[in-house]
This record gives structure tokens, C-alpha cells and sequence, in this order.
């Protein structure tokens, strides 16, 4: 069992908060150095905060990264969610694929429990604070 995020969500949550920390637009290349990161790896990782309109994207001598302002009201799990995809709640914890509807897993209804409190609370803490 795997309770960890990758270093994709890790980038972008970081990201996001130097962003808003700058309060201004900070080049491609010197946001990379700044969080230990290569510019394409950076790039990788920004696509789906521009898509999402968390950040804006500019090419050219004055380009480069600034935060929306509705950047406040992403949630860890808004993050997390367009980072990694939203999670398949049907997989089972123990088994390949969803539990069976008649011969449910041993853990079933206490992972079903975590997952709702753990979605919960990521919904709750803002990635902003």
C-alpha cells in the first residue's frame, strides 16, 4: 500500500506557491533553479496549471510563469487531482480491479472510510495558506 505522492505534485505545489510568493512573472529557467529542477521537466509539470488557468504561460525576452489570482482557491486535492488524475475510488486496496459486489475484500469498508476522510481533508487544506 502506497500513501505517497510522486515528485510531479510535489514540483507543482511548490510551483505554485513561489508563483504566488513572487507576485510577478519569473522565467521559465530561473523558477526551474530555484526549485531544483530542469526547465523541460518544469515545462512537463506546468502544462496542466496553464490548462487549469492557475498560471499564466509567455514565450519570448518577457515571458515565463505568474500565478492567477485563483491560485488561493486550489485545494491540495484539486491539485493532486489534475497532477495525477483523480484516484480510482472502485480499485480495490488488495486486488486487481474493483471488489466484487458479493465477495468484498477484508478491508473494503475501512479503506472505503480512509479514502472518504483522506479526500476530505485534502478538499479542505488549500495549497495556499
Amino acid at each position: 500500500m502506497r500513501l505517497e505522492l510522486t515528485s510531479r505534485t510535489d514540483l507543482a505545489l511548490r510551483a505554485l506557491r513561489s508563483l504566488h510568493d513572487a507576485g510577478t512573472r519569473v522565467k521559465r529557467a530561473q523558477l526551474a533553479t530555484e526549485l531544483g529542477t530542469t526547465p523541460d521537466f518544469l515545462a512537463r509539470v506546468m502544462a496542466p496549471l496553464v490548462r487549469k488557468n492557475w498560471v499564466t504561460s509567455e514565450t519570448g525576452p518577457s515571458g515565463g510563469y505568474a500565478s492567477d489570482e485563483s491560485v488561493t482557491d486550489v485545494s491540495v486535492f484539486d491539485l493532486v487531482a489534475t497532477v495525477e488524475g483523480v484516484p480510482d475510488e472502485s480499485r480495490c486496496v488488495l486486488r486487481e480491479g474493483p471488489c466484487d459486489a458479493d465477495e468484498r475484500c477484508a478491508l473494503h469498508d475501512a479503506w472505503t472510510r480512509a479514502r472518504k476522510a483522506l479526500t476530505a481533508e485534502l478538499q479542505a487544506t488549500f495549497i495556499i495558506h
